[in-house]
C-alpha cells in the first residue's frame, strides 16, 4: 500500500523527484501530512542549489534518507512516454512511494488510487474510478464514474474525462481537453490542449482539435 498523504500524526519527510515544474507544484499539495526534505535531481547544475527554500540533492539522498517517502513526478508532453523507465531507475521500493492528494481535491471513497499519485487542487475523482500507479492529475480536472486511468499517465488541468472511459498507460492528456464517455484511449497516446475527443484514440496516436483528429507528433 502506498504511503498516504492523509496519514495522521507528525508530518512525514518526503523527497520529490525531480526538481521540475511538476515537483514545484507538488509542494503546494502536501497539506500537513508531509514535510518536504528536498528535491532529488539528476542534473549536476541543479544539485547543491536551493529551490523554494529546499536543497536539490543527488540520487544518493534516496539512500541517505531511507525514512523519507518519495514522490516521483517526471514527465512533460515531450517525455511522458519515458516516465516508466525513469521512475523504475530510482530503485525505490513500491511501498515507499507517496500518494499525495491536495486538501482541496475530492477523491471518492469508492475510487481506487495507486502508488505515487499526485492529485492537485480542485480535481475531482468520482465513484468507482480507478487511477493507476505513477499518475499525475493536474488542477480542476474531473474524472467521472467508472473511468480507468492507466499507470504512468499525465492528465492536464481543466480536463473532463466522462464516465466509462479508459485511458491507457503512458498517455498524456493536454490541459482543457474533454473526452466523451465510453471511449478508449490507447497506450502512449497524446491528446492535445483543448481537444474534444469523440471517438476512440489508437495506441501511439497523437490527436488534437475539436473534434480531435490525428496529427503528426512534434517531438
Amino acid at each position: 500500500m502506498a504511503v498516504e498523504s492523509e496519514r495522521s500524526g507528525a508530518a512525514m519527510p518526503l523527497l520529490i523527484f525531480p526538481c521540475n515544474g511538476n515537483g514545484l507544484e507538488a509542494l503546494g499539495c502536501l497539506g500537513a501530512a508531509y514535510r518536504c526534505a528536498g528535491f532529488v535531481d539528476d542534473t549536476p547544475a541543479k544539485q547543491g542549489q536551493v529551490v523554494a527554500g529546499l536543497p536539490v540533492l543527488d540520487r544518493g539522498a534516496l539512500g541517505r534518507s531511507a525514512d523519507a517517502a518519495v514522490l516521483a513526478v517526471p514527465g512533460s508532453p515531450t517525455s511522458y512516454r519515458s516516465r516508466g523507465g525513469l521512475i523504475a531507475s530510482l530503485g525505490v521500493e513500491p511501498d515507499r512511494f507517496a500518494r499525495v492528494i491536495h486538501p482541496q481535491a475530492f477523491v471518492s471513497p469508492l475510487a481506487a488510487v495507486g502508488r505515487n499519485v499526485l492529485v492537485m487542487a480542485g480535481a475531482v475523482v468520482t465513484s468507482n474510478a480507478v487511477i493507476g500507479d505513477h499518475v499525475i492529475i493536474m488542477p480542476n480536472t474531473v474524472v467521472h464514474h467508472d473511468v480507468v486511468i492507466g499507470s504512468y499517465s499525465l492528465i492536464g488541468g481543466n480536463v473532463t474525462i466522462a464516465g466509462g472511459t479508459v485511458v491507457g498507460e503512458h498517455c498524456y492528456v493536454g490541459s482543457g481537453a474533454s473526452i466523451k464517455n465510453g471511449l478508449a484511449v490507447g497506450d502512449r497516446a497524446l491528446i492535445g490542449l483543448g481537444s474534444t475527443v469523440i471517438r476512440d484514440v489508437p495506441a501511439d496516436a497523437c490527436v488534437a482539435g475539436t473534434p480531435a483528429r490525428p496529427i503528426e507528433r512534434s517531438e
